[in-house]
Order: C-alpha cells, then structure tokens, then sequence
C-alpha cells in the first residue's frame, strides 16, 4: 500500500493525541453519526451534547425514528432551532426504513438521495461511518484549505467553492478517510480559527502557504453577510380555565411543524385584529401584554403579544394544521420555538 504524503501522516498523528472527547465519536453506527453530524450543523458543540444523548435516548435506532410521530421529534428537538433539520431527519428516517430495509446506503452518491442529505453530510456519514474515501467540505475545512493552499475569494464565491471540493476529493483517498476529515474539521475547530490562529501548534505549519506568505490573517477574507430583515408577528393569547390556545403550524417554513400561540403578520397594533381574520381565527385582540426579541441568521424577529379572546376554537386556519388548549406544563413538552417559549412564559406571567 501507498504510504500516506507528510500532510496527511502529520495530521493523522495529531489527530489520534489531541481529538477531543466527543461521544460520536465512540460509535460506529452510521444512524448516531449521522445524527450528531444534523445537529452540529449551525449548533456549537457543547449545546449538541446533551441534545444527542436525549435523541439516542428516546429513538435509539433509525427504526424507532420512522416510527415516531413527527411531533414528537420535533418536541425533542425543540430548543436546537433550524427545525428543517428535524423534518428532513424524520423523512429520511423513514426512506432509509421504507427503502433501504433499515440499512443505511454506504457511499455518499446513495446517501444525497435522503431528505437533508447534502454534499457535506452525505461525505460525513461515508467517510466516518464506512471508511468511504468521501470528501467534505464545511466551513472548518474551508477555512483550513484556504491557508494550507493560498486559496483566493471570499466565502460563498462559486469558483472558491468548486477549488475547496477538488482539494477535499484530491486528499481523501488513503488510509482513514473518516479520520482525514475528522482532523480536517478538528484542525478548523481548535487551531486554524478564524481568529487567533494558534499557527506554532499546528501540526500542518510546515504546509501552510499562507503561513509562508504571512497571510493567515488575511484568507479566507470575512464572509459578505447580508442585512437581516425583520420579522414582525402579533401573537394571540387566548386564556381560559388556566389554559391557552395553541395552533400547530403547516410543515412547511421557518416554524414548520411547531406548536405556538397563534401568529400573524403584524403591520401595527391597530392592524393585528384584521391579520388574524385574514388567517381564519375570529379573535378579538385585547391589551399588549409585552415583546419578544430574537435573532435569527436572517431575521430579526418580534413577537408583539397581545391579550385575546375569541367566540370559537378554528377547526382550521391559514398556514396551520390543529389546535387544542394547553396548560403551561402541557406546552413545555410539546415542539415549540425558543422565541414562542418566551413568549409563553411573558403571557402565564402576565396572569399572575
């Protein structure tokens, strides 16, 4: 067999001494991989921990996954945000157990075929969970090929991006290929950071163009973000006997699939009532009752709580798919948004 270039070697060896503890990293199975892999995606570590233990917990294999109700996933996740990432989990679930006899296909071309599998992932789970020489690229690893190659362009930039790719598929192939791409991201994660680089403990120094050329600081260049929009929505609260009416929205969207108090979009105060009408609930919206702030990646969102009472429970409305009354104990295990939490916590305080 071919012995491995000195990059690889160098970054093997510091990986096996210095890898931090992670649990994922104690298993082979492709479902708990796969799943750790979903969640980290836009979540910091230290917040999917306990997250992934609770997921195992209830729906240790990708059998039990297929056969829950989509609600009760989403209750799990609720907390982690990006809820997409738990309806395409849950679809692909059940495609691996209705298509795939509840094996995981093994190569990454097979896997893009799920819900939610994108180049990335699908590299992950072949590489990680069976030894597939699959290549990956995140942000980490861009940011490690950029200084280890003098790779120009900002993030985002297509001709950027295809050079990154063709580099993880030029260095992929050898031994440990799930190993390869662990270092790769570990590297992005605990050394070659964005800023502050710790450059005289990195095991791939001595390979470095941009440490070469003095340009660590300066590649990748910072990602052009865009201005976040705002998201304004009134939010009824209709309270009876201790409880309060919650709608659960379509599976579709930036909320699909969550429990919440019902919403609208809220052009002003004097406004709100005609936006619920417009959805289907006859509510009559009473005294505010307070605001939520939250930032989201591209939005802005305030929740405008109003006080509300209405002449009948909707059998249907716009945009959602039930509703039912809740008390607050009952709403904390249902799927529901940290922002609508807040919001929640705001109205049983209110009735104090």
């Amino acid at each position: 067999m071919r012995r491995d270039p000195p990059l690889r070697r160098d970054l093997l060896r510091w990986f096996d001494r210095h890898q931090r503890d992670l649990p994922w990293r104690h298993t082979a199975d492709p479902y708990a991989i796969w799943l750790s892999e979903v969640m980290l995606q836009q979540t910091q570590v230290a917040t999917v921990i306990p997250y992934w233990r609770r997921f195992l917990e209830r729906f240790p294999t990708v059998k039990a996954l297929a056969r829950a109700p989509l609600p009760d996933v989403l209750a799990l996740w609720s907390g982690l945000g990006y809820y997409s990432r738990a309806r395409n989990l849950h679809r692909a679930a059940q495609a691996v157990v209705a298509e795939h006899g509840g094996r995981f296909p093994r190569t990454a071309e097979q896997l893009q075929t799920l819900a939610g599998f994108g180049r990335y992932t699908a590299g992950a789970v072949a590489s990680i969970a069976f030894g597939q020489p699959a290549p990956l690229v995140d942000g980490n690893v861009a940011r490690v090929f950029s200084r280890l190659f003098a790779v120009e362009g900002v993030p985002g930039d297509r001709i950027r991006e295809a050079a990154l790719w063709r580099l993880a598929e030029t260095h992929v192939p050898g031994t440990r290929p799930g190993a390869w791409n662990q270092a790769l991201m570990e590297l992005g994660a605990t050394v070659c950071r964005p800023k502050d680089p710790s450059c005289l403990l990195c095991p791939a120094r001595a390979h470095c163009q941009a440490l070469a050329l003095g340009r660590v600081d300066q590649l990748p260049p910072p990602k052009v973000r865009r201005a976040p929009t705002r998201l304004r929505l009134a939010v009824a609260a209709w309270r009876k006997t201790g409880r309060v009416l919650l709608g659960r929205r379509e599976e579709r969207g930036l909320f699909g699939g969550l429990w919440e108090l019902p919403t609208a979009p809220l052009a002003s105060e004097a406004a709100a009532g005609g936006a619920f009408r417009s959805r289907g609930l006859d509510l009559r919206i009473g005294r505010p009752l307070g605001l939520v702030r939250r930032q989201l990646t591209h939005r802005n969102l305030e929740l405008h709580v109003f006080d509300a009472v209405g002449t009948r429970v909707p059998r249907r409305a716009k945009g959602y798919t039930e509703f039912r009354w809740a008390s607050l104990a009952e709403a904390r295990h249902l799927g529901m948004s940290t922002a609508m939490e807040k919001a929640l916590e705001m109205v049983y305080g209110a009735s104090a």
